[in-house]
């Protein structure tokens, strides 16, 4: 009998629990409470609305060369994923969802896959090796396109303090040399380039499960 492929949500609490008994006590308090506050703060008012334009920017490859969201969709509908970077393990466990068993079923549908975060090329570049990407995977230094959706934030003082303790300075990892962050979202674009759904989790500890995006995606087809 086969079992079950776990969500990304199961994945993710597995991995958790697993973190929790083996990182430091004042480092689980300090990310526990960033994402109580992310999660009580919930989905920011200004969030782009569906039947509004996907906003654009200049965004890196993983090997540095300019691109855009324009030129990676080429005219096709997508699915374009924000994420806060490789050294996210939620982060990872969505990417890797993402690759087995959104990337064939997006193809049947003529749907281009694409993953944006704030870090530098090289960060990308280790996302897509690690999880062994085939889908595209860009920098958006600055996070513009973060920005003009509305889903961005930034890790609280004890939490910056908390991932600087575990070795992450996120002025270091990211392209533009601050700790702001996109929320884990998700935005389904019609071949028009109209935003047709979105998805945003304030609480980057949860993320858009493939079932969800592929009935948004066959809503906007």
């Amino acid at each position: 009998m086969t079992m079950p492929t776990p969500t990304i949500n199961e994945q993710a609490q597995a991995m958790a629990a697993g973190a929790a008994a083996n990182l430091p006590a004042d480092v689980v308090a300090a990310f526990t409470a960033d994402q109580t506050a992310l999660e009580a703060r919930g989905v920011p008012q200004n969030v782009a609305a569906p039947g509004s334009a996907m906003p654009d920017g200049d965004l890196l490859d993983v090997r540095g060369s300019r691109t855009s969201l324009t030129r990676l969709r080429d005219g096709r509908p997508a699915v374009v994923v924000f994420y806060r970077g490789a050294w996210c393990p939620y982060c990872n466990i969505a990417l890797r969802t993402y690759q087995a068993e959104l990337v064939p079923a997006l193809a049947q549908r003529g749907f281009e896959l694409i993953a944006i975060s704030p870090q530098k090329p090289d960060g990308s570049l280790t996302s897509a090796e690690s999880n062994e990407l085939t889908y595209s995977v860009a920098s958006d230094p600055g996070n513009h396109i973060a920005t003009a959706l509305g889903i961005l934030t930034e890790p609280s003082a004890d939490s910056i303090a908390a991932q600087a303790k575990l070795g992450l300075d996120l002025t270091e990892v990211n392209a533009d040399g601050s700790n702001t962050l996109p929320m884990p979202t998700v935005v389904v674009v019609d071949a028009a380039g109209i935003i047709r759904w979105i998805d945003v989790h304030p609480n980057y500890t949860t993320r858009s499960e493939v079932p969800d995006i592929l009935a948004a995606v066959d809503a906007a087809s």
